[in-house]
């Protein structure tokens, strides 16, 4: 047995432990691999080993019946090992073909469609929403879960003409990231200061500090130590409320969805890229928020139509240019949607290689 290294405080556990023991004994030594359909990878390793990954959509967020129930179903028909793609979805590896099909009827009888491989649409990306984040301006797992039920197709098929990757953040600090698709909450007004509460809840300077574009300074109201903002400044991120809860910046009528497109990390074919805003103003409309959906799929239809086999989302639009995007999508155009500032190409990274 290989002794492992000491747990540190930080950092990511070992994972060779939990690795499937084919996986183990051909680690960077695979020869090739196919897709035998969607959902199902087929590695073979130089040695004539072979292994078989099944790929299942999850919830991001899952409770313990949840998680037991896919233990036992790794333990009864997928050799015990298990693994999470960073979108969340869950992996089961077995190594014999004849386990396969099993497996997937099993996943599917329990409600875990099987997909999300090659040229789909992937699980959704998504923050914590209404159940863990302190400062959430719509339910981020909840509109996924909306979409995913109407694009179930495009996750079980392989049908586009790239993967497609999504994300939705729940407040416009967006710690869900850049994606081909991205949903984002925008607030649009500054927050509302609730002064008789500032100074029994809030620490001044922290709140002060919090703000990226130094829009709050402290203020003395009604005779009480409390805070006010520069309107002309705020940039409506609602960064401030975390630290300081009377400072609300959530508003039904004021906070809406906005919809990026053609962000991408990868730095195959061409550069990794930002997403451009193409979409805002959205009703946040819980529970299931078909406006958001109904914008969602209209892109995804037009770019399945249009595209060009293995054209990433900003690919398609690179060729097609953005005059184009929004006529074929329909969408409105205003001059808040494109930024093409041609000088941020000194100040911005463009590409995955470090430069100083």
């Amino acid at each position: 047995m290989t002794e492992m290294r000491e747990p540190i405080e930080s950092g990511v556990p070992d994972h060779v432990q939990y690795l499937h023991p084919l996986m183990k004994k051909n680690y960077g030594n695979w020869k090739y691999h196919d897709r035998p359909r969607p959902g199902v990878l087929h590695h073979v390793a130089h040695g004539g080993d072979e292994i078989w990954t099944v790929r299942a959509g999850t919830q991001r967020q899952m409770d313990h019946y949840t998680i037991r129930k896919l233990c036992d179903i790794a333990d009864n028909f997928a050799e015990g090992h298990v693994r999470f793609t960073i979108r969340s979805n869950i992996e089961f590896m077995v190594s014999a073909e004849s386990k396969v099909a099993p497996l997937i009827e099993e996943l599917n009888k329990n409600g875990f469609p099987v997909g999300g491989t090659g040229n789909s649409v992937s699980m959704i990306s998504h923050t914590q929403g209404w159940l863990h984040c302190d400062i959430p301006g719509t339910d981020a797992s909840g509109a996924v879960k909306a979409l995913m039920d109407e694009l179930i197709h495009e996750f079980t098929h392989e049908e586009m003409p790239n993967r497609v990757k999504l994300s939705t953040s729940c407040c416009e600090i967006n710690c869900g990231g850049q994606a081909d698709i991205a949903i984002v909450i925008q607030h649009t007004k500054p927050p509302k200061i609730n002064h008789d509460l500032v100074a029994n809840v809030c620490e001044r300077p922290t709140v002060v500090a919090r703000c990226p574009v130094a829009a709050i300074r402290p203020a003395l109201v009604n005779g009480k130590p409390s805070l006010e903002i520069d309107e002309a400044k705020c940039v409506c991120c609602g960064a401030c409320f975390p630290p300081c809860p009377p400072m609300q910046i959530n508003d039904p009528e004021f906070s809406k969805f906005a919809i990026w497109v053609g962000g991408k990390n990868s730095n195959a074919r061409i550069r990794p890229t930002f997403h451009k805003l193409v979409a805002s103003g959205i009703p946040n409309n819980p529970p299931r928020w078909p406006e958001v959906s109904a914008v969602v799929k209209n892109i995804l239809n037009v770019y399945k139509a249009d595209a060009k086999p293995w054209e990433r989302l900003s690919d398609w639009v690179e060729r097609i240019g953005w005059p184009q995007f929004f006529e074929k999508t329909g969408l409105p155009f205003t001059k808040y949607h494109i930024d093409d500032w041609r000088g941020s190409r000194a100040t911005l990274n463009a590409s995955t290689h470090i430069r100083f």
